[in-house]
């Protein structure tokens, strides 16, 4: 185990940095921000194959799948945050999207020692959200071969879903489970094997295209504007009456009272606008326009 962890490309050591430990601390974070930078080349090459999987879970989505993300440590961290991200952004249930973290709860916020390494774990947690046909899982991993990861897509995949392997190496243990294997190769760490720099970042950003354009796929924006989203604080209601007026062309004025007349429903309020309709009678051409603001508006 030990000399197949240290072929793998993120577990290397890069000899630029041998001796960062003795720099100042403005040149350690000058050589932190151009390993960052390169970051964004490497998801660029993944990106065909990123393209290939969004299109496969907007298509399950949208005959009522769900995504379920699967990670051990940073990749678990990053799988419940991109999947908590949803509801206040896209509307979505909180059951549509979620994120599923070796060792539980406990380890959003603290170690859980040997948790990565229990298949039978993450087996267990694929058939405890009742994962079938129509739902996709994505198993992350910076080094494409955490036990509880892998073991959780083999499982996802058996009972029908769609899987995808979200990895920093080429060749791995995830990737050969997975019906689509995301490589995104990121190179040796600042600090040797500390994934959760140029690895975990590479992951935010290909999860953050996953999520986001699924949504875009099944219709939770109009253009670039986040239509589904729940106005629940004030700054949130603020920019929903700018959504709305930048879609229709009202005042902020009318756009803010509309919104309200829709109980701060975004959509509903660009209906009442566009239409000239009632609040109601809003819902009701929604409805049947499948809740999708484009088809509604076009009807």
């Amino acid at each position: 185990m030990t000399q197949s962890l240290g072929a793998l490309v993120t577990e290397q050591s890069d000899p630029r940095h041998r001796r960062i430990d003795r720099l100042p601390t403005e040149e350690i974070a000058r050589r932190m921000n151009a390993a960052d930078a390169t970051v964004p080349g490497a998801v660029a090459l993944a990106i065909p194959a990123i393209s290939a999987a969004i299109d496969a879970i907007a298509a399950r989505m949208a005959r009522g799948g769900r995504l379920l993300y699967v990670g051990a440590g940073t990749s678990g961290r990053l799988a419940v945050l991109d999947a908590s991200e949803c509801p206040p952004t896209f509307g979505t249930d909180p059951d549509l999207v979620c994120g599923i973290i070796a060792g539980g709860a406990e380890a959003l916020v603290r170690s859980v020692e040997g948790a990565e390494d229990d298949a039978g774990a993450g087996a267990a947690a694929i058939r405890a959200e009742g994962a079938g046909s129509l739902d996709s899982v994505v198993g992350i991993s910076a080094s494409g071969r955490a036990p509880f990861v892998v073991a959780a897509v083999t499982e996802a995949r058996r009972v029908g879903a769609l899987t995808v392997g979200l990895s920093c190496n080429t060749g791995g243990p995830l990737s050969a489970a997975a019906h689509h294997a995301i490589e995104v190769v990121v190179g040796p760490e600042v600090v040797t094997g500390s994934t959760r720099l140029k690895a975990g970042t590479a992951q935010k950003l290909v999860l953050n295209m996953i999520s986001t354009i699924t949504m875009i796929k099944c219709g939770r924006t109009y253009g670039n504007h986040m239509v589904e989203m729940a106005a629940t604080n004030t700054k949130l209601a603020d920019r929903a009456a700018r959504i709305v007026s930048d879609i229709t062309g009202v005042g902020l004025y009318d756009a803010r009272a509309i919104l309200e007349a829709a109980d701060l429903e975004l959509k509903t309020a660009v209906i009442m606008i566009e239409r000239r309709v009632t609040a109601e009678h809003a819902r009701v051409i929604l409805a049947a326009s499948g809740e999708r603001l484009d088809n509604a508006l076009n009807s």
